[in-house]
């Protein structure tokens, strides 16, 4: 019988201090790959749906599985120890837009037990492989208006986030996730409302998962899209105790440095995280991104050079190759050292 989540997840501290950490690539990138169509969408399920589905990736949970779980696989297979559940769009705020809030939380579960499936099959009594539950930003934003004209002006309530976001995860958890993801942070009141549904729903079931907190700098100001800078992020998120706290997205390797640097410095007894995408957009290449798998890998490999890292992976136009290399690279160096930090201290929030 497989371990409870818990009982699983509390080996990431003693993994963390050993070794970096391999989180997977990104799922849209791969799934852009099989060239799906309308159809593969819509299934049989969906097919007389009244809206058009293509690019709702996280309904091929129900309706191409199969392509979930081979790209799951892959990544498992190129040194993954941690995959993401395909549902950073899976939240009834989000699926609104394509007329499936309904299916949100089935969504969920289905999405969790794939990658807890996918996570099993892959596990040894040496290596034991995570499955976390990715908690994406939603396309509305608590701290932003819609409306150039009216700067007051909002499309969401925080309220209907914190709802939206405990019914993700109480799918996930229902789907057997051992650790929750919340990442691609943009505003970080979403994130807060995020944050406030996996207590609420940690402090019901009774059962405390390790949570992971990633932002995202959007430009070369530093900033969040709401307006924080990296230190400002942490310490408006830091009462969360997360397992670890990181940047994904936006920026390639590159550009990130100096961000992740200043995380590295401020959230002295926090375990960092980092999975940049795959340098700067380019729809020549075959992934739609600049970098190489050899050119992610280096770049990544001199942050944990540096003792930035703890957690290392990739973001949009990484694949399981780009995985392979950061695994390969950061590999050689010993994991960035916490000030103090326990697991029962980072979980007895």
């Amino acid at each position: 019988m497989n371990a409870p989540a818990y009982t699983r997840a509390a080996r990431l501290p003693d993994i963390l201090r050993e070794r970096i950490v391999i989180l997977d690539g990104a799922m849209g990138t791969m799934i852009q790959r099989y060239k799906l169509g309308e159809a593969d969408y819509r299934g049989a399920r969906f097919q007389d749906h009244a809206k058009d589905l293509k690019g709702n990736n996280e309904l091929l949970q129900f309706t191409r599985p199969d392509v979930i779980r081979e790209i799951h696989e892959q990544y498992l297979a190129a040194g993954a120890d941690i995959i993401e559940t395909n549902t950073f769009g899976a939240t009834s705020v989000a699926q609104e837009d394509y007329g499936l809030a309904h299916v949100a939380r089935e969504m969920n579960v289905a999405a969790a037990r794939l990658a807890r499936e996918a996570c099993d099959r892959y596990s040894t009594p040496d290596k034991t492989r995570f499955a976390a539950g990715a908690l994406g930003p939603t396309p509305r934003t608590a701290s932003i208006s819609p409306d150039v004209n009216d700067p007051a002006a909002r499309n969401v309530t925080f309220d209907e986030l914190k709802a939206a976001y405990l019914e993700q995860a109480a799918g996930l958890l229902e789907g057997g996730v051992d650790l929750f993801l919340v990442e691609t942070i943009f505003d970080t009141l979403n994130a807060k409302a995020a944050i406030f549904a996996l207590d609420e729903l940690m402090e019901a079931s009774g059962e405390r998962l390790p949570v992971i907190i990633s932002g995202t700098v959007t430009d070369a100001s530093g900033r969040i899209l709401s307006g924080q800078t990296v230190s400002a992020f942490w310490h408006s998120v830091r009462h969360a105790r997360p397992l670890a706290v990181g940047l994904n997205c936006a920026l390639g390797a590159t550009l990130m440095r100096p961000y992740i640097e200043e995380l590295a410095k401020v959230a002295g007894d926090t375990w960092i995280s980092c999975y940049p995408n795959a340098g700067l957009p380019n729809p020549m290449s075959e992934t739609g991104f600049d970098e190489t798998p050899e050119i992610t890998g280096s770049l990544v490999e001199e942050f944990a050079k540096a003792g930035f890292l703890n957690i290392a992976g990739g973001c949009c136009g990484t694949t399981p190759e780009h995985i392979a290399q950061i695994a390969q690279r950061v590999g050689k160096y010993q994991p960035r050292c916490l000030h103090e930090a326990t697991f029962t201290s980072l979980l007895a929030a």
